[in-house]
């Protein structure tokens, strides 16, 4: 127990120290930024925008039906699993109530069956969690690239220089900025 604690809060020390390095990797790049377009600030004052993804991915049209379709893949995967883990817990109470009649040879056989059986387990719990990124990523892609367009668009539409996302949390404060979330909705018909 001791030694997965220790495992625990050194991973949660590394988790930290990568945040922290995210974090000041993000403050050296908007200062990069900042600093590099100071001769675009002196010809054209730069036009600064924000918008919550998040918030616009919710309002897009096919979202919700690919959400349903992911939702139904998942449970399709879990159903599997958890009749493979059924499987698993059958057969092994089998082998503990017949062990003790089993000849060697028999019990080595029902060893490896009971090894195997668990390492099929584990092998489509891994293969599962990939596919079911995958199934995410085909589904939402289409929606993520018009939502993206859109935003693009409007920012060159508008003239804006910069475009933060603010659910990502990367930007704080953005007084001198301006929400185009209600232009990409129009651009978007929503």
């Amino acid at each position: 127990m001791c030694k997965f604690v220790t495992r625990f809060n050194q991973y949660k020390s590394k988790q930290r120290k990568r945040r922290m390095k995210k974090l000041l990797n993000l403050s050296f790049l908007v200062i990069f930024i900042l600093a590099s377009s100071a001769t675009v600030f002196a010809q054209q004052p730069a036009k600064f925008g924000h918008i919550d993804t998040n918030e616009l991915l919710r309002l897009m049209p096919g979202r919700d039906s690919a959400q349903v379709q992911l939702e139904r893949y998942a449970r399709e995967l879990e159903s599997q699993y958890v009749a493979m883990q059924n499987e698993l817990q059958t057969k092994y109470q089998d082998y503990l109530e017949k062990e003790s009649t089993f000849s060697e040879l028999i019990r080595q056989s029902r060893q490896r069956e009971l090894t195997n059986l668990q390492e099929r387990i584990l092998e489509f719990q891994e293969s599962a969690q990939q596919d079911l990124i995958d199934q995410e990523n085909r589904l939402l892609s289409p929606i993520i690239e018009k939502a993206r367009q859109a935003i693009s668009d409007v920012a060159n539409e508008n003239g804006f220089t910069y475009i933060f996302d603010i659910s990502s949390g990367a930007l704080l404060f953005w007084e001198k900025g301006e929400n185009i979330m209600p232009l990409v909705r129009v651009k978007l018909g929503l």
